[in-house]
């Protein structure tokens, strides 16, 4: 177990960040472990090829049996919103001696020895730098080739839509709501928050305690993570990884077992009066259906995640044109509330939409 002692004025310097390069490092988990990751299966069917042509000896081993993986292959973020190249580089800068700590930490030995292509530089700092460029290179080209296209925009308008609801629940039901809400690993209790972690390499550690003084708390939401996690060891400015909502969605739209593709029918309606099936959970009551049409009724249904309209529209498998018009409705009757993030806008459902949906109308 860890406990983190926050005073006020931690509470006050605590934020939220999410990181493409973890998403990239953590997101790897979802092959050792496809049972676990759903959602992800679609999208690693769509780039099996490209994947197949990376440096697959090394990817492949990043993400140790246990499922941890290396912390500097993962460094905190320094703003909310990071750029990958930025993270990259950073990461391609740790110093030789802290790679292999971080190695050995998640490869412990006994039923989890180092895989022969990290073992082999363990004891060289050289030959540890080369290795790190190389971990480098490789998560680049699985970042271009198989992430950036399409999965990542997916997954940063998930992540975008957790802060969201973060800062709402914040402004709503302050600390005490907002740490409540992020993990059931999670607890807080008279200014002492506590991440109990019963992962096996976890609870060999023993409990440890962390005393915050003044340095504040980064909680990152991330799609790669199945509970709430901190670093294997704390040595720097304390962070929290908690999984994202809206996770399962983002096998939405796409084909495969967790979402089957739109029937031709639905494929074929106009995009003003229809809209494919995407997820049996998003469908709407027909008694909603009846009140605003089924077009509107399945955006209602989608927007208990806030989603922005592009992101709306790919998931639906409709224009963006035709979204906002339902959008601009929902919102001027009410059922929608807008928050805007630099450049995009999302959109969620207000307390008179959830009201709707789940039948109290």
């Amino acid at each position: 177990m860890f406990e983190f002692r926050l005073g006020v004025e931690d509470l006050a310097a605590t934020w939220f960040a999410y990181s493409p390069l973890q998403e990239a490092v953590l997101g790897l988990r979802a092959r050792r472990r496809p049972s676990r990751y759903p959602e992800q299966q679609p999208w690693i069917a769509g780039w099996r090829e490209r994947y197949a042509a990376l440096d697959t000896e090394l990817l492949d081993v990043l993400t140790a049996p246990s499922g941890f993986v290396p912390d500097f292959l993962t460094p905190r973020p320094a703003v909310p919103r990071p750029d990958f190249g930025g993270e990259l580089a950073r990461m391609a800068r740790t110093p030789p001696e802290v790679v292999r700590a971080d190695l050995l930490a998640a490869y412990p030995g006994g039923g989890c020895p180092l895989p022969p292509v990290l073992a082999a530089p363990i004891d060289d700092p050289a030959a540890l730098a080369a290795l790190t460029a190389r971990i480098a290179e490789a998560l680049e080209g699985y970042w271009t080739r198989c992430l950036a296209p399409a999965w990542w925009p997916r997954a940063r308008s998930v992540l975008e839509a957790d802060l969201a609801h973060r800062g709402r629940l914040l402004s709503e039901r302050g600390a005490e709501g907002l740490f409540a809400d992020l993990d059931g690993r999670i607890s807080w209790r008279d200014g002492v928050l506590r991440l109990t972690d019963s992962t096996p390499v976890v609870q060999a550690l023993g409990d440890s305690v962390v005393d915050v003084a003044g340095r504040g708390l980064v909680l990152i939401p991330t799609l790669g993570g199945l509970g709430a996690q901190t670093d294997i060891v704390q040595d720097g400015p304390p962070l929290i990884t908690y999984p994202a909502r809206g996770r399962a969605t983002m096998a939405e739209g796409l084909p495969g077992p967790a979402a089957p593709a739109a029937s031709p029918a639905a494929s074929a309606a106009s995009p003003g009066s229809a809209v494919p099936a995407v997820r049996a959970a998003t469908a709407a009551p027909a008694g909603l259906v009846g009140l605003i049409g089924p077009a509107r009724a399945r955006l209602l249904m989608l927007l208990a995640v806030p989603a922005s309209t592009t992101e709306l529209a790919h998931r639906l498998g409709v224009t963006p044109g035709a979204v906002s018009r339902h959008l601009g409705a929902l919102a001027a009757a009410g059922l929608l509330e807008r928050t805007r993030h630099g450049r995009r806008v999302l959109y969620r459902r207000s307390g008179l939409g959830d009201a709707l949906t789940a039948g109290r109308h």
